[in-house]
């Protein structure tokens, strides 16, 4: 049973345009660019709702071959150690600036310093753009002499997706892999043909029909079910351990699901762990409410345990 507080900010969420009196219907055409423009200025304007980070937590610019990263190092953090964080927002959105504040709860909770990145931003850059800058923001940590086995991905919702197509991609050119992975509300499957698109569409907090727009902005002219675009239709032996969150109440929770057992059955180690009556990427709502810390909490286990 949810607890009462997941309820309510549950309940909140999910009837917040009634909140703003807008009404709750949500008729916006996410294929036309201009409502890829007001969602970019939503997702902004939310960062500032954010609070401010924890003072023990500093912010590095940093510039990799012209993207713009941000280390976010808390005190004390060993130098050796490293999340990779990507950043979710559909591919059509995300900033540091707005992934900040998420970003450093995982830093506060394990110890361990991140990277957080921007990747170029579809329609304008669709695949493989967000793919390479990925593959070189990685490239570049293991230039600053960082130990693959000392850095675990991290990525929410597209940035899952992304950080997942990213193992695939340098699984596939050789390259060391990471120690460890996590992925929660991951965008595996751009065909959308999880049947949580249609059966969990009305509870979702996710606007109906985003995910099949961001797929028509990410893949441009490309197949969706390209396994560096979808990772679900990709080979996936020879992953490193994952650790894979989705909400029950999600229409991306077959995304995970299916991407688990494909994984799994291929020989990589997986854990799963879906969050009955949650919703997409509540692990990042901690300390709100106790099903999301103890998802953070777990994670950040997790991220220790392959950083050690």
């Amino acid at each position: 049973m949810l607890s009462f507080r997941a309820r309510l900010i549950k309940f909140l969420m999910q009837h917040r345009q009634l909140l703003q009196f807008k009404g709750n219907e949500d008729n916006t055409d996410w294929t036309q660019y201009e409502s890829v423009l007001y969602f970019r200025q939503q997702v902004e304007a939310g960062a500032g709702k954010m609070g401010k980070l924890p003072a023990d937590i500093s912010i590095w610019p940093v510039n990799i071959d012209k993207l713009y990263a941000e280390w976010l190092v808390p005190e004390g953090a060993p130098e050796d150690k490293v999340v990779l964080y990507f950043h979710g927002g559909g591919y059509i959105s995300g900033t540091c600036k707005a992934h900040r504040a998420i970003t450093a709860k995982f830093v506060k909770e394990s110890g361990i310093k991140a990277l957080l990145f921007e990747y170029r931003l579809a329609p304008e850059n669709p695949y493989p753009a967000a793919l390479e800058d990925a593959l070189t923001a990685y490239d570049w940590l293991l230039n600053q002499k960082i130990d693959p086995k000392n850095i675990v991905f991290v990525g929410d919702s597209a940035g899952g997706g992304l950080c997942l197509s990213a193992l695939l991609a340098l699984r596939d050119r050789g390259a060391v892999l990471p120690s460890a992975a996590v992925a929660y509300s991951p965008v595996t499957d751009l065909l959308c043909t999880g049947e949580t698109h249609r059966t969990k569409a009305k509870v979702c907090l996710s606007p109906e029909g985003i995910t099949q727009a961001i797929a028509k902005h990410y893949a441009g002219d490309e197949n969706p079910a390209l396994p560096y675009i979808s990772p679900l239709y990709g080979d996936l032996h020879s992953l490193p351990p994952l650790l894979i969150y989705a909400g029950a109440d999600e229409t991306l929770c077959d995304d995970a699901v299916r991407f688990a057992k494909k994984a799994e059955e291929a020989g990589t180690t997986v854990k799963l762990i879906i969050g009955e009556g949650m919703f997409h990427c509540y692990p990042a709502m901690a300390p709100l409410f106790p099903e999301a810390t103890k998802a953070l909490e777990d994670i950040c286990a997790f991220i220790n345990k392959y950083t050690l």
